[in-house]
């Protein structure tokens, strides 16, 4: 019974490109350990990139210091 979370950036990701990753990460468990779909539960959780950091920074600014480089 796996349990696979999810965490991505709260920056416009549709409905139908959750849909996919469900399905994808569900059909990837399946294929590669055997794993039955009908019990596998994926959980999508979106992190405002104010709430998310990289580099000691958050997104925003660590954004910005990809720029300067």
């Amino acid at each position: 019974m796996p349990y696979v979370n999810i965490k991505i950036t709260d920056e416009g990701v549709t409905r139908e490109q959750k849909k996919q990753l469900i399905a994808g990460v569900t059909e990837v468990l399946q294929k590669t350990l055997g794993k039955n779909p009908k019990t596998t539960t994926v959980v999508i959780d979106e992190i405002n990139v104010d709430n998310w950091g990289m580099g000691g920074l958050p997104v925003p600014e660590f954004r910005e210091t990809l720029k300067q480089s």
